[in-house]
């Protein structure tokens, strides 16, 4: 008698564990964030000539020159992104087909939530060349993050040129207000 419930319970616990969709797969997502603060680090030991341009509203436009010590303020947006290296926020997102784009003769990897309203970050692209003798390069990363509750909408799209500069979009509404837009471009080796 006991052997029996013994093997039934092994039995059951073997059935109970094996059942399909139980155990997610490991998700592999490349790290935007890791990404980026090479890039950060990056800046902080060059000698680049850093500019920020602030247009409001496409009328006016302030041009400032940011020093080295500034650069990970200037970049906090891009640097508080959902990481996906990490498992608990890997969860949260899935990978898109990647697809090929022939008229760039580039790669998009899209991440996106699997619960869109349940997440501000709308997307993760990174747009890579790839080359099989020197290795695949990441040219760009596009970030779209909407904010919305009763009192304001915003959405923030968001470009990183890995080596060169980043922008981000601003456009931003309050209830019986014109919608405001402002850009933040921040450039460093655009020239190359």
């Amino acid at each position: 008698m006991k052997r029996m419930l013994v093997l039934f319970f092994g039995i059951s616990f073997f059935m109970v564990s094996c059942k399909p969709g139980r155990k997610e797969a490991n998700k592999n997502f490349i790290s935007v964030v890791s990404l980026i603060e090479k890039q950060v680090a990056h800046i902080d030991t060059s000698l680049y000539s850093i500019q920020k341009i602030v247009t409001a509203d496409s009328l006016h436009s302030d041009t400032t020159y940011i020093r080295r010590e500034e650069f990970r303020a200037a970049a906090k947006e891009f640097l508080e992104i959902p990481d996906l290296s990490d498992k608990k926020v890997a969860k949260r997102f899935k990978e898109e087909p990647a697809r090929y784009d022939e008229l760039l003769g580039r790669v998009v990897i899209s991440y996106i939530p699997v619960d869109p309203v349940k997440e501000e970050y709308k997307n993760q692209e990174l747009v890579v060349t790839p080359n099989i003798a020197t290795g695949d390069k990441v040219n760009n990363i596009i970030i779209s993050r909407v904010i919305s509750n009763r009192d304001s909408f915003m959405r923030k799209n968001m470009l990183w040129m890995l080596d060169k500069s980043f922008l981000i979009t601003t456009i931003s509404q309050k209830p019986g207000e014109p919608e405001k837009i402002t850009t933040t471009k921040v450039t460093w080796n655009e020239e190359n």
